[in-house]
């Protein structure tokens, strides 16, 4: 009788520096992977980015929420279709767009029978920047748009104060891009009442005007 040979899956652990990719299809495959952190324990799947492939403007989240984490798509859920709604107003066509987040697995605790989203940590978030930083070097966008702190935060490589750098096209040299800086449309689901939450969606649509020159 012949042996039957086994694949074996090679991980990516904390220390490994990720390879050399050809393009975005085969860094999303070597990402299904990694397990440079401990997220991937209790998420579904890896949540990589999604869109052109040649975007010239790049979103950044956080990381993938519950509807994301179950469809392995990013910006699929509420946030999602809230930023799909900005971006209408602001007449930013998505589809000539790549959409990723900071953290490639869904942060979560159980609460009953749902799944509540957690904020990543600083080291949750260095760990998976190789991955970001691979995304941005195939694509060679010319703008990357950072949606909320943790998004600030990974393009950055460090904390910053969303309020010091909102709604500006900025060099930022660590992504060696020119960078846009906004609230992450949960932020805007969060307001405490339909005003505030009118105010802040304007605002946003408001900061996503400035990629009009970038994306017809």
């Amino acid at each position: 009788m012949g042996t039957v040979r086994q694949e074996k899956t090679s991980f990516l652990k904390p220390s490994d520096e990720l390879p050399d990719f050809v393009n975005l299809k085969g860094a999303e495959i070597s990402a299904q992977s990694c397990r440079r952190c401990p997220l991937w324990e209790r998420a579904t799947q890896t949540v990589f980015g999604a869109g052109a492939s040649h975007a010239r403007v790049v979103f950044v989240g956080e990381q993938p929420g519950d509807a994301e984490d179950r469809m392995g798509l990013p910006f699929v859920g509420p946030a999602g279709r809230l930023l799909d709604r900005a971006l209408n107003q602001a007449q930013i066509n998505r589809d000539l767009c790549y959409v990723t987040n900071a953290v490639k697995h869904f942060k979560w605790e159980p609460l009953g029978q749902r799944r509540l989203h957690k904020k990543p940590t600083s080291r949750e978030i260095q760990a998976c920047r190789p991955w970001l930083e691979a995304e941005i070097e195939l694509i060679q966008p010319e703008v990357v748009v950072g949606l909320g702190a943790t998004a600030a935060a990974s393009i950055f490589g460090v904390p910053v104060r969303i309020a010091d750098v909102r709604g500006k096209l900025t060099h930022v040299e660590t992504v060696g891009r020119t960078c846009l800086i906004t609230a992450h449309p949960s932020s805007v689901l969060r307001a405490p009442d339909s005003d505030t939450r009118q105010t802040e969606f304007d605002r946003l649509v408001q900061d996503l005007t400035l990629l009009q020159e970038f994306v017809r």
